[in-house]
């Protein structure tokens, strides 16, 4: 897809669905000997879903696993969508458009295994990271050039936002 494309299909954007492990984390599993979970999240990626969500993109975390370290994280970074423990994705994709009132078209979704297919496959725009399998790669509109939880959000939010020409807007309380 060119760049082109994936603008005048960022451009169609209003809701973001993130996965968590390998997207929003490295993927790294940390689990206690007590089985306590826990996993580093990117400070860049929280703040360029902050900034994509003051532009008025609504942002939802659709994750496999139930880890009480996310449900945290979308407090912190005021996402109001969550979904834990989810088996499957697709029926809490479209559960999601239907409460938001959006058409496929109007969201997009970022995954890194093949259980994030059956989204990846229906939305208006598949993200994929670097280091997802290469079936992944090949069903993405784009593949970040970062690495999930390093950055790859970051990412994509800022294609979004640049070609929703917002980018510029949230800059700008910086550079006063």
């Amino acid at each position: 897809m060119s760049l082109s494309q994936l603008y005048d299909q960022a451009r169609r954007i209003r809701l973001v669905m993130f996965d968590v492990d390998g997207v929003l984390t490295d993927g790294s599993l940390f689990i206690t000997d007590s089985g306590e979970e826990f996993k580093a999240f990117y400070s860049q990626d929280g703040h360029g879903m902050k900034m994509l969500k003051a532009t008025g993109i609504e942002l939802a975390i659709v994750t496999g696993r139930t880890s009480r370290s996310v449900t945290l994280r979308a407090q912190n970074l005021g996402v109001g969508i969550l979904y834990q423990g989810v088996e499957d994705k697709l029926a809490v994709f479209e559960e999601v458009l239907a409460k938001c009132g959006l058409g496929r078209e109007a969201c997009a979704f970022m995954g890194d295994d093949v259980v994030d297919l059956p989204v990846m496959s229906r939305c208006g725009l598949a993200f994929a990271v670097p280091d997802a399998p290469p079936l992944v790669k090949s069903r993405a509109h784009y593949v970040t050039r970062q690495r999930g939880g390093r950055g790859a959000v970051r990412e994509v939010c800022e294609i979004i936002m640049h070609a929703q020409g917002t980018f510029d807007a949230q800059m700008q309380q910086y550079l006063r």
